[in-house]
């Protein structure tokens, strides 16, 4: 997600934790869904990893994911509860952004880009995203077309992957009840920095609840002077579930820039109220909201293509619908992501979405390596800290004071 992407109204957005003091707890029951998406999302990403080689078409791999999404989240929860079928399908449709294009390239037929065709050495972004009654899993990840053991990744595409691992690495063990959500936007900028590369500038994370992934509570990538000013400090606490997403450039200043790709993925914000004027407006916005809910879509899951566009014009105009625009870094870059869901449970941190599934680091061969001391320390730490050692290794320094 964009900074321009937040909603019109965001002062309006719900935000169960936005005060210190507000600790919103999580149910085993809702830790659980958010798992079995999460499951469904890996199932899924391994299916696309397989299917994505030298040829493929991405529109192809884009209606793929979905359908399998589709099919996972058909498999579960089916007992009504009170007479009302439990929620579930796509929480973020397939995505497959190639080379230097950021993310949400989803392309639909009649699009000119519908034919782009994977080609071997291709940086690819895949995101998609599951939920079940509302508690959504999202996850992405970067590959290279081609690349294995025998034939590793090397040179700025090798760089740029290992810079967003890294920092997702590294973001994952910063988001702790307590830090601040500049302490990320921190340690993203630094990881990024031992391969030369820049985090995409004004990239979004975001606090998730039931059914909103986009909360108030925020994290910005590689902000702007006028993005400094202007974003708000948040501090992660205790109950809170975040979606966390890094993308890192090859290029000098992060910078990206929307070209002439149509957007085809779209999110209805349910805090702006408007009575739509056109006949059609209404009938795709109703379409929209019985469909995908809060949920970001693409329009081809909408009947007819063409009115859809035209609905959809007025909804966005008047910020009921927010597009998700296909962004590029310059042709000469590459952008690498990790998306990853986070919960921060009474006893610690605990990953929701699984870890990437092509990432390891035989797969990438670069002359980089982290320089950064404290950063090397952070990595080696336990995302969750085991409460007994911690515990242990404080008696056993108190009992060394006392001998002094």
């Amino acid at each position: 997600m964009t900074d321009t992407d937040k909603p019109a109204t965001t002062s309006a957005a719900p935000d169960a934790a936005a005060a210190p003091e507000a600790k919103p707890a999580i149910a085993e029951a809702d830790v659980t869904k958010y798992k079995t998406a999460a499951d469904i999302v890996h199932n899924v990403t391994k299916k696309l990893i397989e299917l994505a080689v030298e040829g493929a078409q991405v529109i192809d791999l884009c209606i793929e994911g979905d359908k399998l999404i589709e099919q996972g989240t058909s498999a579960v929860y089916n007992k009504s509860v009170k007479g009302v079928k439990v929620p579930k399908g796509v929480a973020f449709p397939t995505s497959i952004s190639v080379n230097n294009a950021v993310a949400h390239f989803s392309p639909i037929a009649s699009d000119p880009q519908a034919i782009q065709v994977l080609a071997k050495n291709d940086v690819v972004k895949i995101q998609l995203g599951a939920h079940i009654d509302g508690f959504a899993s999202i996850s992405a990840e970067t590959i290279v077309v081609g690349a294995d053991a025998s034939n590793p990744v090397t040179g700025r595409r090798a760089d740029v992957i290992k810079a967003a691992y890294t920092a997702a690495e590294a973001a994952m063990r910063t988001v702790k009840v307590g830090n601040k959500n500049w302490s990320v936007t921190e340690i993203v900028g630094r990881s990024a920095a031992q391969w030369d590369c820049k985090p995409v500038e004004g990239m979004l994370s975001c606090q998730q609840t039931q059914n909103v992934i986009d909360g108030k509570k925020r994290i910005i990538l590689n902000p702007s002077e006028a993005q400094k000013r202007d974003f708000e400090a948040a501090t992660f606490a205790e109950g809170e579930v975040w979606g966390i997403d890094i993308l890192v450039s090859t290029g000098e200043d992060g910078k990206a820039r929307s070209e002439d790709t149509r957007t085809s993925i779209y999110q209805r914000d349910s805090t702006v109220t408007y009575q739509l004027k056109m006949k059609n407006s209404r009938a795709i916005f109703s379409e929209v909201q019985k469909k995908a809910g809060s949920f970001p879509f693409n329009i081809r899951v909408l009947e007819d293509e063409k009115r859809s566009r035209m609905g959809l014009q007025e909804a966005v105009q008047h910020s009921l619908v927010k597009p998700y625009e296909v962004l590029y870094t310059p042709g000469n870059t590459f952008v690498a992501g990790f998306h990853f869901t986070i919960a921060l449970l009474s006893g610690g941190p605990s990953l929701i979405s699984h870890p990437p599934v092509w990432y390891k680091p035989e797969l990438l061969k670069t002359e980089k390596e982290v320089g950064d001391e404290e950063l090397k320390t952070l990595l080696t730490r336990a995302l969750r800290e085991n409460k007994k050692s911690k515990k242990k290794a404080a008696k056993k320094a108190e009992g060394e004071t006392q001998a002094e």
